[in-house]
């Protein structure tokens, strides 16, 4: 087998230790490895990358353990080529002996190029990935926050959601705080309707007539204050999430005529229906704007995991379901299919329907949040907008499959059709 590193090393990564190996190949192809157990601690790292140095090492392999990994590569980038694998695809790898250290069984592999690296993105694009990771589970935080206002009200039998469409609106926010106040008068209570909810006020003076005491009170104070106090830290996220897109270390690599700023990028994102600004910096994120790193759409589809998976055997196709990948770009991209399947006279909400009709809802969003993904991998590329196919580009393409099917229906309701083609005006 070609050794394609002379002096390589693997290490196997630790909540407390690293064990570090250090594979060297002589001219003669005689074979050396020493192996030593460093610390996790700043200091530690910093000692096992001057020891790799000294022994002249080019490229280090590690495992994705965890979060665990990532002290150990900030502090190690730029001073080897780092190489981050996937456990599960190395425990494939036939060959392996039971009496060799994880790390010796990486840096072996490395020597041989038997490992693919995963995709790890610059320091900046990282950060800006902590950033609205960290939004989404504010906002999962937020909705439980506001999932446990409601049910304060409905066990004090405060029907105000059976009324008011949103509970926490303007409106309802004046009358939660009012009851937190403590105010129980039924009709000073629905006199701080707003514009349309005033229409309704005889039901809300019957919603507000429940069995609201001290303990509900109690609870409703303190899920509201954390309610608002969710509400402060996502908007500080997002200030900081606006900031980052305009550093100038983040778009530093967006330089070049072949890859669009982040700020332009989402801008470009928003033209496609069901994707608006938010969804748009979360997508790019986790993918950012250079799309040369994966050798095409099809590959960037795979790596997300909205893709059937390949498991044929014998010419025979067995489970074809989604394969793992990246959680949090799927997210965005199923949220921005369900707000696709929605919009009118759109090429994506007319594969959504027509997919649905045959497959079901679920399946659909999937090939729906696949398209989406296609066109995203082609706008960053060639640094167009979205350009709509149209609700009918999917009757187009067959016409005659439609006219039969069509005419099969007719005649299943009892309908002798016979179809003649229009005479075109000369």
């Amino acid at each position: 087998m070609e050794v394609l590193y002379r002096c390589c090393a693997g290490l196997d990564v630790h909540k407390k230790t690293v064990q570090a190996c250090v594979r060297r190949m002589s001219e003669g192809g005689q074979v050396r490895t020493e192996t030593r157990l460093f610390g996790t601690m700043t200091r530690d790292i910093l000692a096992l990358g001057d020891w790799l140095a000294e022994a002249q090492v080019t490229h280090v392999a590690m495992e994705s353990t965890g979060v665990f990994w990532k002290p150990i590569w900030n502090l190690l980038e730029g001073r080897f080529e780092l190489v981050l694998c996937n456990a599960r695809e190395v425990k494939q790898v036939p060959g392996r002996k039971t009496d060799v250290k994880d790390c010796q069984w990486l840096a072996q592999l490395m020597q041989y190029g038997l490992l693919k690296a995963s995709f790890v993105p610059s320091r900046p694009l990282r950060e800006l990935r902590d950033l609205t990771r960290q939004r989404v589970q504010l906002v999962n935080e937020h909705t439980a926050a506001a999932n446990r206002v409601h049910k304060v009200l409905e066990d004090a039998n405060i029907k105000l959601s059976s009324v008011a469409s949103d509970v926490l609106g303007a409106s309802g926010r004046d009358m939660i705080q009012a009851l937190i106040a403590g105010e129980q008068d039924p009709e000073q209570l629905a006199n701080l309707a707003r514009r349309r909810l005033r229409d309704k006020l005889p039901e809300l003076v019957a919603a507000f007539e429940g069995t609201l005491d001290d303990h509900h009170r109690f609870l409703l104070q303190m899920y509201y204050s954390h309610l608002q106090h969710l509400e402060t830290m996502i908007a500080q996220f997002e200030a900081r999430i606006d900031a980052m897109l305009q550093d100038p270390a983040l778009n530093a690599a967006c330089a070049g005529e072949d890859v669009l700023p982040f700020p332009v990028a989402v801008q470009l994102l928003t033209t496609i229906p069901g994707v608006d600004e938010c969804a748009a910096k979360a997508i790019l994120a986790e993918t950012g704007t250079d799309m040369s790193r994966f050798p095409g759409p099809d590959n960037l589809c795979s790596w997300t995991g909205i893709c059937p998976g390949n498991n044929e055997s014998a010419g025979k196709r067995r489970s074809g379901k989604t394969t793992q990948g990246n959680r949090w770009l799927r997210r965005a991209l199923t949220q921005a299919a369900w707000a696709a399947s929605h919009t009118k006279d759109t090429y994506l909400s007319a594969l959504f329907r027509r997919l649905a009709a045959r497959r079901g809802k679920k399946r659909a969003i999937v090939a729906v949040a696949h398209s989406i993904l296609v066109a995203i991998y082609y706008m960053l590329t060639r640094h167009e907008t979205y350009q709509d196919l149209g609700s009918d580009y999917l009757n187009r393409l067959h016409p005659e499959r439609l006219a039969h099917s069509l005419t099969k229906r007719l005649e299943t309701l009892g309908y002798a059709v016979t179809l003649e083609p229009l005479q075109v005006a000369a």
